[in-house]
């Protein structure tokens, strides 16, 4: 018996480091990727939301449950830690006390620093310490690295929610287009090369909150149709069909946007576990289909838009744009449940695609004589 408790007080010690290394890995040290036990604990917190809104009708509906699935997640992630401390350390303090049930009492008196349990003597004390630090360090630790979610989640939020008036609810690229210079609010200047060089800002800062903590790609805009996501990827695409249809319009600002921008979409897309291709065939297949592609073309024809370009001598060039982030920003879009915009790949329960909600043309009627 004295061998058994021994190998169980081993096995015990490797569950607390092991544990312990989680959670250093997960909220101190910034390296991206989800870990093992925390893809573990995604994907169970995943499953249920996915049964919880499998009845569900609308997107609507489905957006206003899945809003707690980060919520959800963090909660259950430091459950399952705090439930491993508290086996491990009950295996390590069984040699010491008298049986497997006041092992586990000792051990959570003492992790939660409760201290209703006495230590058994023979070493337990120092467990017994040792518990106490590492249950209030991985609490405080979960407590502090809120307000870096919640500040990063803030920044996001910020151009997503601009992006609504210029790209439409949910957002599309060709919307965007329209609505600019071109488009139906009538601008007397070009501000296009400003919003990439702010959206190359935007996707830098993505991909290193993001990719590091993976947890903000669950958490969801605000409001139901808009996405950051989606948001992304209608200005990647909005950059693409610009270089595509207009040539002689080409500025830096675009190119450099789409650079980030499917840089950001490949790390969220390794940090979560999708395979990513870094140097894809430019004149690889993408799924977005040619006649998607001419529709939104017909919308900026329809606004006045001047094209350089027809459809058929364009698709080439947008394409191989679209190849750099389409399978990684589809993959991450069918993941994340987000809203199922123009352009943005299939979703899980089949929604049908929204098309962008445009403001109603509202004019004061004309003077009288």
């Amino acid at each position: 018996m004295p061998v058994v408790r021994g190998v169980l007080a081993a096995i015990g010690a490797v569950i607390v480091i092991a544990t312990l290394a989680n959670v250093l890995r997960t909220l101190i040290i910034p390296r991206g990727k989800y870990g093992t036990f925390g893809r573990l604990i995604d994907r169970a917190v995943d499953l249920a939301f996915q049964l919880a809104t499998k009845r569900l009708a609308t997107y609507e509906e489905r957006d206003e449950i899945l809003a707690a699935q980060a919520g959800v997640y963090l909660v259950t992630l430091l459950a399952a830690w705090l439930v491993l401390y508290l086996v491990g350390f009950a295996l390590l303090l069984w040699p010491s006390t008298h049986g497997l049930g006041p092992a586990f009492r000792e051990s959570g008196s003492s992790m939660f620093t409760l201290g209703f349990v006495p230590a058994g003597g023979n070493g337990s004390t120092a467990v017994d310490v040792i518990a106490a630090a590492v249950g209030l360090f991985t609490v405080a630790a979960q407590i502090g690295y809120l307000p870096t979610l919640y500040s990063a989640f803030n920044r996001r939020e910020t151009d997503v929610t601009l992006l609504g008036a210029r790209a439409g609810t949910p957002p599309w690229g060709p919307e965007l287009l329209a609505r600019t210079k071109y488009g139906m609010y009538g601008a007397d200047r070009d501000d296009l090369p400003d919003l990439y060089a702010d959206w190359e800002r935007w996707a830098a800062d993505v991909a290193e909150s993001h990719a590091n903590y993976p947890i903000l790609m669950r958490f969801r805009s605000p409001q139901p149709l808009s996405s950051w996501l989606i948001g992304l990827l209608a200005v990647m695409d909005s950059a693409a069909l610009l270089l595509a249809v207009a040539p002689s319009r080409e500025r830096l600002e675009p190119r450099l946007c789409l650079r980030m921008g499917f840089t950001c979409m490949q790390q969220l897309g390794r940090a979560v576990g999708i395979q990513t291709d870094p140097d894809p065939d430019p004149d690889g297949e993408i799924m977005l289909s040619y006649e998607e592609f001419q529709a939104g073309l017909q919308r900026l024809v329809d606004i006045g838009f001047e094209t350089e370009r027809s459809a058929a001598e364009a698709w080439p060039h947008f394409r191989g744009w679209r190849v750099n982030y389409e399978k990684v920003a589809y993959a991450l879009a069918y993941a994340t449940d987000a809203v199922p915009a123009y352009w943005a790949g299939p979703r899980r329960w089949g929604h049908e695609l929204m098309a962008p909600l445009r403001p109603p043309n509202r004019r004061p009627s004309p003077a009288p004589d």
